[in-house]
């Protein structure tokens, strides 16, 4: 198993190219399931969850090419044979349960098996069943799966009212209405930069949908989709998390591709702590702005608030701040794994439920630590990079999951740091 070695200590200056963003492709993938004709998606991530969802479309008969070393992913639903997706593929990964709404739609019945993916809480499935169920299907849930049958004449458009605002609900609701008979409304829907992507892909491929950027989606439903080409939206996690290394360890870096309409309220927290974020021709160029960051209080929401998934590698920026920060986690529970790993590098983090107050320290210490998750994996290598000596971060596979090449990108900006078998 594969670890990766960190030696602290060194600025970074130069340039890191952001990639397309994986949530939004794991998304778009699916969305071929609502058409019989191509649908091609550019400035595609290489990365393990993009094969996981390749392999689950493929198991129910798509074609998947990933063409130009993985950059554009050439897909197609003409041939389905299944509709059954099974466990062992859908268990590796939650955005497996995105095939639930496309397959319903277009075929009226699917077996999708209930998903795995990151330990960060319960994360359940009843929203995405209870908008399937506002459009007509029956559900049933045996046996760790979910038996879905659309109604005879297919999906009918309804109202839907999530008593919570969740992205993946909002995503399967959105595709499974594109094809239902009249006229769907979306309520509390996610307005993450994700659906916003989906909306326009689906729009390319003929649906009728308004509204996207806000709370409520209208979509009037066609009885079929087209082909398109698409590219994928920049990656505003990944953007946000190298953002942070110019910021932890001193130096410059253009991200390349960043826009500060995908990050704005990580950006302004950036602001407070003291680090600058300035727009270029190019993306994002990041710097401090005198010396030593401050202490800074996070609160994570929906977008566009502090995205929950850049909370733990502000953590690991705050952990050598000036003064006292309190993180307020609202989205999971269960998302402070890697505040004990943060601890053994020297960091000074108390947490109690859902808030983690963290005091910085003058200089984290390098030491072996353990990966939990995604995001946790990468915060251990940002700490990594700004502690004495070396940190060696195990279980990256994790990390393989969302982030390509970081290896790569943050050596090229002189960061000593490089793959290790463990």
């Amino acid at each position: 198993m594969d670890a990766i070695l960190v030696r602290g200590g060194a600025e970074l200056n130069g340039e890191i190219p952001i990639a397309g963003a994986k949530n939004a492709c794991l998304t778009l993938m699916p969305a071929t399931l609502l058409s019989d004709e191509p649908l091609t998606l550019t400035n595609a991530p290489r990365l393990s969850d993009i094969r996981t969802m390749t392999s689950l479309l493929q198991s129910l008969g798509a074609e998947v090419q990933a063409l130009q070393g993985g950059r554009v992913l050439a897909l197609s639903s003409h041939d389905v044979t299944s509709q059954h997706a099974d466990y062992d593929i859908v268990r590796k990964m939650r955005a497996s349960i995105l095939v639930l709404g496309p397959l319903l739609a277009r075929f009226g019945r699917a077996e999708v098996s209930l998903p795995g993916g990151c330990a960060i809480g319960a994360r359940p499935v009843d929203l995405h069943l209870r908008a399937m169920e506002a459009l007509g299907a029956e559900m049933d849930l045996r046996d760790g799966y979910v038996h879905a049958r659309a109604p005879a004449g297919g999906l009918r458009g309804a109202v839907i009212d999530f008593p919570f605002v969740s992205v993946g609900a909002t995503e399967n609701a959105l595709m499974a209405a594109v094809l239902a008979r009249g006229t769907t409304e979306i309520r509390n829907a996610a307005r993450e930069p994700e659906i916003v992507d989906l909306v326009h892909c689906l729009r390319r491929m003929g649906a009728q949908i308004e509204g996207e950027g806000t709370s409520t989606l209208t979509v009037q439903g066609v009885t079929s989709l087209s082909g398109a080409t698409h590219p994928v939206v920049t990656d505003r996690i990944e953007l946000g998390t190298y953002m942070l290394a110019p910021a932890i360890c001193g130096g410059t870096v253009e991200c390349l591709g960043g826009r500060m309409d995908l990050v704005a309220a990580f950006a302004e927290k950036l602001d407070q702590a003291g680090v600058s974020v300035e727009e270029t021709a190019r993306g994002l160029k990041v710097s401090r702005k005198n010396g030593r960051v401050s202490a800074v209080n996070v609160v994570t929401e929906p977008f566009p608030g502090f995205p929950t998934d850049l909370q733990a590698q502000m953590m690991a920026l705050l952990c050598t701040a000036q003064g006292v920060s309190v993180l307020e986690e609202k989205i999971f529970e269960n998302r402070f794994m890697h505040a004990p790993e943060l601890m053994r590098m020297g960091a000074r983090i108390d947490v109690h439920g859902g808030t983690a107050t963290v005091t910085g320290v003058d200089r984290l210490r390098g030491a072996p630590v353990m990966a939990t998750d995604l995001r946790a994996s990468v915060s251990l290598i940002l700490a990594g990079l700004a502690a004495e000596g070396e940190t060696l971060v195990k279980r990256v596979y994790h990390l393989d999951r969302g982030y390509e090449r970081v290896e790569e990108k943050l050596g090229a900006c002189g960061a000593s740091i490089e793959r290790v078998a463990d």
